[in-house]
């Protein structure tokens, strides 16, 4: 696989864009759609071959966005905000359609809907939990404790807590990780709304994780060690990979399983070969801290190989495409 740069929108947004995620086709458009979240409290809808605006910008936020999820239906979507609240709303249209609040601030951090759509899990932050917010009724339905590395029970002290920082479904949704500000990454089984273990190996925060699309048991993380690992999610480090020079903001998985895409506070998009579980190519397209990657589902569906698209997100203000083959 190698990566070629195609386009680059500068001042995409009035400030730093944190996010980025791109929307499944639905019946209000036959093309996959970028979404993207900024510190301008806007979240703005792009297609995906010219960056042109396929919709007016999306407001409702008090502070900046500081994580988005795409419902699989492609309709709707969810922002997470640095003013705590989770928005759910309309893609075409940008009408609400539900204001999740928390019990307390800095409790809606990263998020990410389950493959049926059914469940929206949101990163607790402070209060070292999950919450899973049901789909149909935008109700709370579950409160799930994130135990401390140190203590596994299922009730950790609050005031040991770890900050949890993102969240991940598995392909087939029967595990959900979370990663958190200590470095540690936790592993749920859920059908049994179980916790598992934790995975260790970072020692710095870990602010991106995500699941091979093709294999539900390989969990990808990148951590401010600067560091990329491979887990087993049963419970072991494949590998540890190293290349960037600062943090590991963002990491994404292809469609087809066979490539890392990684972007990092050394301004660079690097794209790792897994077979080789090392880094094959670095893109410099960004000028910031690149905050967000998101490789583009594939039309034939995940495990697939074919020609693609990658996008990635700066403090610079800009979004960059790439395409692959």
């Amino acid at each position: 696989m190698k990566l070629s740069g195609i386009k680059s929108a500068e001042s995409s947004h009035d400030d730093s864009i944190w996010a980025a995620t791109w929307v499944p086709p639905s019946s209000a458009s036959s093309e996959c759609l970028l979404l993207t979240g900024s510190l301008d409290e806007s979240v703005r809808l792009w297609r995906a071959d010219d960056l042109s605006p396929a919709a007016p910008p999306s407001r409702g936020h008090s502070l900046g966005i500081v994580s988005l999820a795409a419902h699989p239906s492609g309709s709707l979507a969810a922002a997470s905000s640095l003013d705590s609240l989770v928005r759910v709303f309309h893609l075409h249209t940008s009408a609400s359609v539900a204001l999740l609040h928390p019990d307390s601030p800095s409790e809606a951090w990263g998020l990410n809907f389950n493959p049926k759509g059914s469940l929206l899990a949101v990163a607790g932050g402070a209060s070292a939990s999950i919450k899973l917010w049901e789909t149909t009724t935008w109700q709370l339905a579950e409160t799930v404790p994130v135990p401390h590395p140190t203590d596994r029970s299922q009730s950790p002290n609050p005031s040991s807590a770890s900050f949890i920082l993102a969240v991940a479904w598995s392909p087939d949704g029967r595990r959900l990780a979370c990663s958190s500000y200590d470095g540690s990454v936790a592993v749920f089984d859920t059908e049994r709304a179980k916790f598992l273990h934790h995975l260790s190996g970072h020692h710095m925060p870990v602010r991106s994780l995500v699941f091979s699309p093709v294999d539900p048991r390989v969990l990808f993380t990148g951590s401010d060690d600067s560091h990329v690992h491979m887990y087993d999610a049963e419970g072991s480090l494949v590998a540890a990979m190293s290349g960037h020079a600062g943090w590991v903001s963002s990491v994404d998985a292809s469609p087809d399983g066979a490539a890392l895409a990684t972007g990092s506070a050394d301004r660079t998009v690097r794209l790792w070969d897994l077979g080789m579980r090392a880094a094959v190519q670095t893109m410099t397209s960004h000028t910031d801290h690149v905050w967000g990657v998101a490789f583009r589902p594939s039309a034939s569906g995940p495990g697939t190989r074919d020609a693609g698209r990658l996008a990635s997100v700066s403090d610079d203000k800009s979004i960059s495409l790439y395409d692959y083959s």
